[in-house]
């Protein structure tokens, strides 16, 4: 039944992202921020203030808690809460990492999902079952390194420390937040099923360059 579960909550998320190969996309909604700066290989992001719902997983792989922790937040979209609500998919599914926190000392991960504009102020409350927990953020700056093909256990470590190495390079050097409970998150913007032109990206929080602060003369909102 689980797997039957898990396997109805990834087909509606593919028929989601189909819908995003036409003016529908626009519908989809994802945490705003702004542009601060950006380079070939790194941008930095100033996202406001916002709501998620996070599905913490003792997983000792990050593709079995990405799984686990969607399925769990999938049920709770579905009206698995105590309003009965439903609640539309937005984008992306972010997996935050958390090192040595897991079993044998190994990463824990909280899977994320952002609560649309109209659940923001006032979230439903998940079922007990669920073990998921709200998850408010403050406004704060990001580094996003984009990645294309499949997040997999084999990459992801790989691609974070690219983003380290374009940052140790950059204004934003020996900035990485030192409050972040997260070594870095794993933004995933595609259904499994969905094989070209997949988007990922890792984020990781920062403080803002000693030049000029993170928030200043921002490139673009979205």
């Amino acid at each position: 039944m689980a797997n039957s579960n898990l396997r109805n909550s990834l087909i509606i998320f593919l028929a989601i992202n189909i819908a995003c190969s036409t003016e529908l996309c626009e519908a989809i909604e994802s945490p705003q921020y702004r542009l601060v700066h950006s380079e070939s290989n790194f941008e930095i992001r100033h996202y406001r203030e916002s709501v998620w719902m996070a599905a913490p997983a003792d997983e000792i792989s990050f593709e079995k808690a990405t799984r686990d922790g969607f399925h769990r937040l999938f049920q709770f979209i579905q009206g698995a809460n105590l309003n009965s609500s439903r609640i539309y998919m937005t984008k992306p599914v972010l997996t935050s990492i958390v090192p040595g926190a897991g079993p044998l000392h190994s990463s824990a991960y909280f899977v994320k999902f952002y609560l649309p504009v109209k659940f923001q102020a006032d979230p439903p409350l998940p079922l007990p079952e669920l073990n998921l927990q709200p998850d408010p953020w403050t406004s704060h700056c990001i580094a996003v390194r984009k990645f294309s093909g499949f997040a997999r256990d084999s990459n992801i470590v790989k691609e974070a420390e690219k983003l380290a190495l374009s940052l140790s390079r950059s204004p934003w050097a020996n900035s990485t937040a030192s409050t972040s409970e997260y070594a870095y998150s794993i933004a995933q913007y595609n259904s499994p099923f969905w094989i070209i032109g997949r988007v990922n990206e890792v984020w990781v929080d920062v403080a803002g360059s000693g030049a000029s602060g993170c928030e200043s003369n921002p490139v673009a909102a979205y």
